[in-house]
């Protein structure tokens, strides 16, 4: 499963890329915002990181945007920006619309919020380069999105889509690994999120048992 970054700081994304080995990168408005810089500016610095790479970065369209029209000229915008960036465009009806014309032209497309099976059948039926299936919110309000996700990889592989699952909106270690037992391509996880992921208390637990043994041992040469 590849690991994508959930964020619009470039020193997150610095280290998580050049540390951890992260595959891709994600942007939303939030994350855009809590940067503390201007849309423009965020998105065309985390290009330029990657210009040299195939490292893919999503960038998301206006959302006050509700016709697929408005929505198709921004994106075509965006993409002239960084050959690495990805369209990220709501799965709305007009979004899907949006998304279809993009993948016909070679402009890739990430259809975000999606939250059913049935919305990321178009998704991928369309052609589009990720579905983004949300896990978080639901599960912060009693539903059971992981079992969406199960379903719509299982989907997926019944009709051979090329399109890839980034599950988003991921919070702990134990959501990425009940994705990845399902076969999600992709996972794409907040900073502290990856950081809490490599810790086990265990781990350091053992490291200490190791430590005291070793300091009593003799390890002269």
């Amino acid at each position: 499963m590849k690991y994508f970054l959930d964020s619009a700081k470039m020193e997150e994304i610095t280290y998580a890329y050049e540390n951890w080995g992260v595959d891709g990168v994600t942007t939303n408005p939030r994350h855009i915002m809590t940067s503390g810089k201007p849309f423009y500016s965020v998105i065309a610095e985390i290009g330029d990181y990657f210009k040299d790479t195939d490292v893919p970065v999503s960038v998301e369209i206006d959302p006050n945007l509700t016709k697929a029209d408005d929505m198709i000229a921004m994106g075509r915008k965006l993409s002239t920006i960084s050959k690495n960036f990805v369209i990220k465009i709501p799965c709305t009806e007009q979004g899907l619309c949006a998304a279809k014309v993009f993948n016909e032209s070679g402009i890739r497309t990430n259809v975000t919020l999606v939250f059913s099976a049935s919305q990321a059948i178009q998704v991928a039926r369309i052609g589009s380069t990720y579905c983004s299936p949300f896990v978080g919110w639901g599960e912060a309000n009693g539903e059971f999105p992981i079992e969406t996700v199960k379903r719509i990889v299982e989907i997926y592989r019944n009709y051979d889509f090329a399109t890839e699952v980034i599950v988003a909106a991921v919070r702990s270690g134990k959501q990425i690994a009940e994705v990845a037992g399902f076969g999600a391509d992709i996972t794409t996880c907040g900073y502290a999120v990856y950081e809490d992921s490599f810790f086990s208390p265990y781990t350091g637990f053992g490291n200490d048992i190791f430590i005291n043994a070793w300091d009593q041992t003799d390890t002269t040469e």
